[in-house]
């Protein structure tokens, strides 16, 4: 098993990319990128820790590859916005992957140069590719938040604009 960390905005539209295939075997959102031990969720919103909102995904490279983890990433975030994504705006909403080896972090570097040179927009590419950092779980409530709380998440995400951007710019 190996471990993916992918930020693209509010967490709670990063799971549902990512969950029920073969080969993940967990996705956990949390927290990383700061300098806060433990930080909590009152703390990483208030944009001060350096923390990212994080989705860590547990998954088997032999069955799902990570080169397939980034496939599905990148059309879930607007990789041309260092201000947050979406309606969620704050250091802690930007987008960026973090690798946990060498190969990942080529594999990342490889796919963001690749959507760059692709023309697919016209401003650039500004996701950061960093290295894995100390990862806090989130409290227990954003865990399968969309589970949970079905309105309040479709709701959000319906007034967030992601769903829009996704079906503009990736079809």
């Amino acid at each position: 098993m190996e471990k993916a960390t992918f930020a693209g905005g509010c967490f709670w539209c990063m799971v549902t990319p990512f969950e029920e295939l073969e080969g993940i075997h967990g996705i956990v959102s949390g927290y990383t990128g700061g300098h806060v031990e433990s930080p909590t969720y009152e703390q990483v919103k208030t944009g001060t820790t350096g923390h990212y909102e994080v989705v860590q995904i547990t998954f088997d490279p032999a069955v799902f590859p990570y080169e397939k983890l980034l496939e599905l990433y990148w059309p879930q975030v607007d990789p041309t916005d260092a201000e947050g994504q979406f309606q969620d705006r704050g250091p802690q909403y930007r987008a960026a992957i973090f690798y946990h080896n060498e190969n990942q972090k080529e594999l990342a570097e490889k796919t963001k140069a690749e959507l760059a040179a692709s023309g697919r927009f016209n401003k650039p590419i500004v996701t950061e590719v960093l290295p894995a950092a100390p990862f806090y779980t989130a409290e227990d409530y954003h865990q399968d938040y969309h589970k949970k709380n079905p309105k309040h998440y479709k709701e959000d995400r319906a007034a967030s604009g992601r769903d829009e951007f996704i079906e503009k710019n990736w079809n």
